[in-house]
């Protein structure tokens, strides 16, 4: 299973450097000089990370073969993605890759079903699961203890325990 780490946006100066927003918690270890990227479409690599320097909402890349701002442009939109086998396994059990958490069926304390986790977002603060029922809403309930005590990985589900009024909104 492949596993996006970032996305490029638009080009950086004219050196061929892009802007990449990150969807990593590693980026020191994924965009470290000499890393090879898998993208998506996959016609457009491997990419070899040159240098990485860190810029507001995330990175700026030097890739290998890519020289000038009209190459960089072509690699605009695409994603950056790892083999999900690659990754080390976590030390604490309360984190997760957003790779485990997509799918799972959410469920209220009393079992009523919410919908499945659809996305995993990572906006400044707090993560958001995104959770998607069988007519395609969406809510948005923050990943924290409070709110999910439970996720169970082995048996598909996590449990959401919102705050009156969360999902009303």
């Amino acid at each position: 299973m492949d596993l996006v780490v970032g996305r490029i946006g638009r080009a950086h100066g004219v050196a061929g450097e892009v802007t990449v927003e990150l969807r990593t918690d590693d980026p020191a270890d994924r965009f470290a000089p000499g890393a090879v990227l898998r993208t998506d479409p996959v016609e457009r690599g491997p990419l070899t990370v040159l240098a990485a320097r860190g810029r507001l909402g995330g990175l700026v890349v030097a890739f290998a073969g890519v020289a000038d701002r009209a190459g960089a442009e072509t690699l605009r939109g695409t994603m950056l993605v790892v083999d999900a086998a690659s990754l080390p396994d976590l030390d604490d059990p309360d984190e997760f890759y957003d790779h485990q958490l997509v799918g799972l069926a959410a469920v209220l304390p009393d079992g009523t079903a919410l919908g499945t986790v659809h996305e995993v977002l990572h906006p400044p603060g707090t993560d958001l699961l995104v959770i998607r029922n069988d007519a395609g809403t969406e809510r948005l309930i923050p990943f924290v203890r409070v709110m999910v005590p439970t996720v169970d990985l082995a048996a598909g589900r996590l449990i959401v325990d919102p705050p009156d009024g969360l999902l009303d909104l």
